[in-house]
This record gives C-alpha cells, structure tokens and sequence, in this order.
C-alpha cells in the first residue's frame, strides 16, 4: 500500500466509537470570593433546619394578610395630625437650635416644659436634645469655673 492508503485507512471516523463531550462548566457564582473551581461548595452539615412554630397551620397566609394577635388595625379614614410650629421643626428642636446662640438658655427652657408640661409625642425628641445640652451645658460651666480659681 501506498502512503495515501495506510493514512486513509487509519483516518476512518466511527461514529459508534464518539466520546461524549464534558457538561459546560456552571456559571460563575456571584460574590467577592468564589473559590476553587474544583473544589465542592461546603456543606450545612448539623445546623437545624427551619420549621414553622407549634400550632401553625400547613397552609400559611390562607386568608390573606393577617396583623399580628392580639394588636388591633385601624381602617378607615387616616388622621390628620396639626402642623408642628417653627417651620416644621417644632418648638424642643426650635429652642435647641436657639440655646447654641443664646447662652444655654434655651435648653433650660426646654427641659422645664419636657418635665412639667404634657408635650406632642413629634416634639418630645427636641425638648430630650435640650434637656440632654443643657445638662452638659451645666457639666461645662461648673467645670470651667473651677479650674479657673
């Protein structure tokens, strides 16, 4: 034989012989560090797993949404509550901003209505930061007073 017959010979294509090509490798996971790429991801291997409370039901949110036991849900009309005074702000905020230019005063003012008059529960935050300055105004006086002697 000649050259050209031993290679056409040994070129033959079976296709009973075909190898199965290898699965495509999966997408790239997201996150900062991925791994080794032939290395199994861990596994949870003695962590409990979830299960619903005792007294719960198979069937969850069967009558759509439900409030929580025991809490009541108003419906209806929403209420209006009064615009706060001073620009929105309030009147504790008010006086915070105004004890920085004031001497302190202020804040005196406003820890004087915090304790002794009934107050909006959207201002009581304020009248807590005057109450909260003018006690550290007070620390700041006393201390400065003394190292001065």
């Amino acid at each position: 034989m000649s050259k050209e017959g031993k290679n056409s010979q040994h070129l033959h294509h079976h296709p009973q012989e075909e190898q199965p090509l290898p699965p495509p490798p999966p997408p790239p996971q997201y996150g900062t560090f991925q791994g080794v790429a032939n290395y199994p991801p861990p596994q949870a291997i003695g962590f409990p797993q979830p299960v619903p409370p005792p007294g719960v039901s198979g069937q969850q949110y069967a009558h759509g949404y439900q409030a929580v036991p025991g809490y009541a849900v108003a419906e209806g009309r929403p209420v209006r509550e009064r615009r706060l005074p001073c620009c929105g702000l309030g009147i504790g905020w008010f006086l915070f901003i105004i004890g920085f230019f004031l001497a302190a005063i202020p804040w005196y003012v406003g820890a004087f209505i915090l304790f002794c008059a009934r107050i909006d529960h959207r201002e009581k935050p304020g009248y807590i930061a005057c109450t909260i300055a003018g006690v550290l105004a007070i620390i700041a006086i006393i201390l400065g007073v003394t190292q001065a002697s």
